[in-house]
């Protein structure tokens, strides 16, 4: 959830961190801070944002050749500048992502030690643990491979000293950190668009790396004590794929390029003639040919793809579905089942919470797993036998809307090579299914054009404090969705209800005040849902529906309908979903919210 950038160079590498931190920003923060070693450690911290700390760097002439930036997200300790990273103890100076779950026992030794405490955090602990390592072993490597031997927990660190100043050591386990190779010059960071700046080779850490970075070299140890080579990744991402460009707003910007990145999800069907399932690896066709259910594990936005998915997968492929919060699942007696298919859906690849759960589920013998996800190297995608990338591109807003989206269109996927398998798609219905996943782009982009109607629509909400929205069926989970991006960018209270829910409780809490956002997509459940909608008209409440074109449901006072485009059939809900989300953007436009940085939020959330 927290930043890391981290620089070995022989120029002024302050400008290199700030950027970086600047390219963090996305991942959601309460303070900044900055070490540097120049004729010993200085360092700089505050609760502002990263620009203010850039400032106060000028204002001190802050400079130095080595050093090491954070930003963090409370987890130990209110945000405070005596809780910002980095923490120091004598000349030396740690920053840290993850959790370390022994912290209160450490403390206690160190103490005990003669070391004082500053902050309430758990990451002071590592850097007295360091710095009591290094006066038994000979340089900061050893002695950060000693330190997170006793340490339990996850973390991902940068540390440098002022006794070695051409040196960072960085270590991994459980939170995501990769190096960055330049020439006479080496970087580290928790994501790589903080180093696109400097360079696109890059290094991604395995579990219990330990790596040493100087100007000229780069030493990896593993777990074990080994030195080991790890390959060197080219990145495609460029500097120019996380800028802001035209749009006020990334997720402005994300929502405008959800008809590109279904187009880049989905381009090796867009000229197939048929599905196959050597979309999701290799070993695909055997391992769908041994399974007979699914088990879907995510968090959040991933979990409500999850949740349409079910509808697919037992509808059309006829397979048993089951969706859990990745969170809950690892938590509760299961029962495994060898014949299941595990699938973990993530933007990251790198959510704590569903990284746990896979690891499980791994654990009771569930060996057929599938990683949907946005980052190829992530945590996620290694630790699974099948992966499908959606290829979104990089997602900066914390509300996510292209990745959902294209979750949702890897899903469709899976259900047709599921359905396939099973002897449960025709030919006929195959082709008509890749025509509609090679029109998706252009059905998203049509989509788009109602904007404008939302505008109006959002006007009506500023000064609302609670908003009800509706769904049926396959589209319960995207009214949970538009319920959930409503709340974490404009903070209006929101729920989400099966609207046949609406008579056992809901109900109560409609008055002329209250909002109800209603989908109508022209499908089955749709007279019910009008049933369902008169009893909101009947107690006094506002009505806001995104219909299908022929689902007949007429604007009149206290009712406003905006029209899709023709029902869009088994993809309807990927088309419904792009309303929901400029709504909720132009409501906290509207109220004056920080859009791609809502409070108390993070974007990756790597911690449990």
């Amino acid at each position: 959830m927290c930043g890391i950038v981290g620089a070995v160079a022989r120029r002024d590498i302050v400008p290199v961190l700030i950027e970086g931190l600047k390219r963090l920003e996305y991942r959601g923060y309460d303070s900044a801070g900055i070490a540097v070693l120049n004729g010993g450690l200085r360092r700089l911290r505050t609760t502002g944002r990263v620009a203010e700390l850039e400032k106060l760097a000028q204002a001190e002439r802050f400079s130095g050749n080595v050093g090491i930036a954070h930003t963090r997200w409370a987890t130990h300790g209110v945000p405070s500048e005596r809780n910002a990273h980095p923490h120091v103890s004598g000349g030396l100076a740690v920053v840290h992502n993850g959790i370390i779950e022994n912290h209160e026992s450490m403390r206690r030794m160190l103490r005990e030690r003669g070391y004082e405490f500053q902050s309430d955090t758990d990451t002071e602990v590592i850097a007295h643990l360091l710095h009591d390592k290094l006066k038994t072993h000979p340089d900061l490597l050893s002695a950060t491979r000693a330190a997170v031997a006793e340490l339990q927990g996850a973390y991902a660190i940068a540390a440098v000293t002022q006794s070695d100043p051409t040196c960072m050591v960085v270590a991994r386990k459980g939170a995501p950190l990769l190096l960055g190779l330049g020439e006479g010059e080496h970087f580290a960071a928790s994501d790589v668009s903080a180093l696109l700046q400097v360079t696109q080779r890059v290094i991604y850490l395995e579990e219990g790396d330990v790596a040493e970075l100087r100007l000229d070299s780069c030493r990896i140890v593993d777990e074990a004590g080994e030195t080991v080579e790890r390959t060197v990744h080219v990145s495609e991402l460029t500097a120019a794929a996380v800028e802001l460009g035209p749009y006020r707003h990334y997720m402005q910007k994300e929502i405008f390029e959800q008809p590109g990145a279904m187009a880049n999800t989905l381009e090796m069907v867009a000229n197939a003639q048929s599905i196959s399932p050597h979309l999701f690896g290799a070993e695909a066709a055997d391992v769908f040919a041994q399974v007979d259910s699914v088990l879907i594990l995510a968090c959040g936005t991933s979990y409500h793809a999850g949740m349409v998915a079910r509808y697919w997968i037992e509808g059309v492929a006829g397979m048993r579905c089951t969706v859990e919060i990745a969170s809950e699942y690892r938590y509760r007696e299961s029962v495994p089942d060898p014949r299941q298919l595990v699938v973990t859906i993530s933007q990251s690849g790198e959510t704590a919470d569903t990284i746990a759960a896979l690891q499980h589920a791994k654990s009771l013998g569930h060996a057929h797993t599938l990683t949907i996800c946005n980052v190829p190297e992530s945590a996620l995608v290694r630790q699974s036998k099948l992966r499908f990338l959606t290829r979104a591109g990089p997602e900066i807003g914390v509300a996510s809307t292209k990745a959902f989206t294209t979750q949702l269109g890897a899903l469709v996927l899976l259900t047709m090579v599921l359905a396939k398998m099973r002897g449960r798609l025709s030919v006929e219905r195959e082709r008509e299914l890749i025509g509609a996943l090679r029109h998706l782009p252009a059905a998203l982009q049509q989509v788009l054009g109602i904007e404008p109607a939302i505008e109006n629509w959002a006007d009506r909400f500023t000064v609302c404090q609670h908003a009800l929205f509706l769904g049926r069926g396959i589209h319960y989970p995207i009214a949970m969705e538009g319920a959930l991006k409503l709340k974490e960018i404009s903070y209006v209270h929101a729920e989400a209800y099966p609207a046949g829910e609406l008579k056992h409780g809901p109900l109560a809490l409609v008055d002329q005040n209250m909002p109800v956002i209603a989908i109508a997509p022209n499908d089955a459940l749709l007279e019910k849902l009008k049933s369902n909608l008169q009893e909101v008209r009947a107690r006094g409440g506002e009505l806001y529906v995104i219909a299908d074109q022929g689902s007949e449901v007429t604007e009149e006072p206290g009712l406003h309908v905006i029209p899709l485009t023709d029902h869009a059939g088994l993809l309807s809900p990927i088309l419904h979903t792009v309303p929901l989300q400029l709504l909720a953007y132009h409501v906290a436009l509207r109220r004056g919210t920080d859009v791609d940085k809502p409070r108390n939020l993070a974007k990756s959330v790597t911690v449990e």
